[in-house]
């Protein structure tokens, strides 16, 4: 299954938004990959067991702890371009895949385009009907507009994006 969705960052149409930079956003989603408390909610904890940088590549493998249950992850950072974060399959969990792209097509019009794929092989998977994937989706959309706001909140209040 795959579903994505757009977000306008930067809008000349809104005047009293502050306009993000693609660094201020870039730092941002950078903070969420090494320190997701703050961005998911229910998220626990978070280990981090390893982190490889390789030019403009970031690889973190980590353990994020809900408490009842724990997925492990491995997320890959391209320096101010993508974030991509594979989970394999468990018995509880399908094969998933959530992507965030930062997308300018022109001076500060700043977007990001969110994309999430999984597996419908599990047969948990297979007994959601339309509604449930509609839900599902609705609370991705949620969840990523939720971490838009966090960023500007982390960029204009604290200055801790600057």
């Amino acid at each position: 299954m795959r579903f994505e969705h757009l977000i306008q960052l930067n809008d000349p149409l809104v005047p009293l938004l502050d306009v993000l930079s693609r660094e201020q956003v870039w730092r941002g989603l950078v903070l969420r990959a090494h320190d997701p408390v703050f961005f998911v909610m229910g998220l626990e904890s978070c280990t981090i067991h390893s982190h490889l940088v390789d030019g403009p590549v970031e690889t973190i493998t980590r353990t994020l702890d809900f408490g009842p249950f724990q997925v492990n992850d491995s997320v890959t950072l391209t320096h101010e371009q993508e974030v991509d974060v594979q989970v394999p399959a468990t018995d509880k969990w399908p094969r998933s895949r959530a992507i965030v792209r930062i997308e300018e097509p022109e001076p500060q019009a700043l977007f990001l385009r969110f994309i999430y794929e999984w597996d419908d092989q599990t047969e948990q998977e297979t007994a959601l009907d339309e509604q449930t994937r509609e839900i599902r989706q609705q609370a991705y959309v949620a969840s990523d507009l939720d971490t838009v706001q966090r960023i500007r909140e982390l960029s204009n209040s604290s200055g801790k994006l600057h």
